[in-house]
C-alpha cells in the first residue's frame, strides 16, 4: 500500500515539516498539515486520508483527543498520537479513542515507519474481517448491518437518521424490486400525512450520503436499489 495518504495534525511548524519529510522519504504521501478542529474535519472530508498523525496539545480550541472523538463518529481512520504529554490522565483519554499507538516526543523517525506499517496492517485486517461478517453488500462498496441498522462504506460507518434507516432497510429487503411510494410512507411515517417535500428531502439526504449511487427512482411509482 505505497499509495497510503497521511494527514498530519501538528501546530509546531518545524515538527510538522520534519514528520512530512520523513513520511515522504518512506514512500507515502501527505494530504495536509492542519492545526485546528474545523480545518482537520474539512481536510478529511476533501482528501480522505488513510492514516492520521495527531498531536494532542494544539493551543486554543479543542485538543487532539477531542478532534479524534469527533472523527470517530463518522470515520474509522487509524490514529497515531504524537505528543509530549505522558501523564496518566491524558494517556487514558487517548486510549479510550482506540488509537493505533501513542508516541511520546521526541521520537525516532523509525517509530513513524513502524506505526505506519502497523496502521496499514490493521486497515487490511479490518477490511478482511468486514468482508467475512454478515453485513449485506448493497453495491459500490457499501454494506448494511441489518441486525443493528448500521450503514458502512467499506469499513467506515456512515451516520444516517432513523427514517433514512427505515427507507434503506425497505429497499434492501425488497432485493432489487420496486418499493411503492405508499409502502414507504406507511412504513416510515406509520400512516401520518406528509408533504412531497418531506419525502423528497429524506431521499435527497440519503442519496447524498451514498454519493448519489444505489437508489433509483421509478417515476410515479417508487424506488429500488440499483443492482
Amino acid at each position: 500500500m505505497s499509495n497510503v495518504k497521511i494527514l498530519i495534525v501538528e501546530d509546531e511548524p518545524i515538527v510538522a515539516l520534519d514528520i512530512k519529510n520523513t513520511i515522504i522519504r518512506f514512500g507515502y504521501s501527505v494530504t495536509d498539515i492542519k492545526t485546528s478542529y474545523d480545518d482537520v474535519l474539512s481536510s478529511i472530508k476533501e482528501k480522505e486520508p488513510d492514516i492520521i498523525f495527531m498531536d494532542i496539545h494544539l493551543g486554543v480550541g479543542k485538543d487532539g483527543i477531542e478532534i479524534v472523538k469527533e472523527i470517530k463518529k463518522n470515520k474509522n481512520i487509524p490514529i497515531i498520537y504524537l505528543t509530549a504529554f505522558s501523564d496518566d490522565k491524558t494517556m487514558q483519554r487517548a486510549i479510550e479513542t482506540n488509537p493505533v499507538s501513542y508516541i511520546i516526543k521526541p521520537f525516532k523517525r523509525e517509530e513513524l515507519k513502524s506505526n505506519i506499517l502497523l496502521s496499514i496492517y490493521k486497515m487490511e485486517n479490518v477490511n478482511e474481517v468486514t468482508m467475512n461478517i454478515k453485513y449485506t453488500p448493497i453495491g459500490f462498496d457499501y454494506y448494511y448491518d441489518l441486525k443493528n441498522d448500521n450503514l458502512f462504506y467499506k469499513v467506515q460507518p456512515i451516520q444516517i437518521s432513523s427514517n433514512e434507516k427505515k427507507f434503506l432497510r425497505l429497499l434492501i429487503t425488497a432485493n432489487g424490486q420496486i418499493v411503492p411510494f405508499s409502502t414507504m410512507e406507511e412504513y416510515i411515517w406509520q400512516g401520518s400525512s406528509i408533504s412531497d417535500s418531506t419525502f423528497r428531502t429524506l431521499v435527497y439526504r440519503l442519496r447524498s450520503k451514498l454519493e448519489f449511487k444505489l437508489i433509483e427512482t421509478i417515476p410515479s411509482f417508487g424506488y429500488k436499489l440499483i443492482k
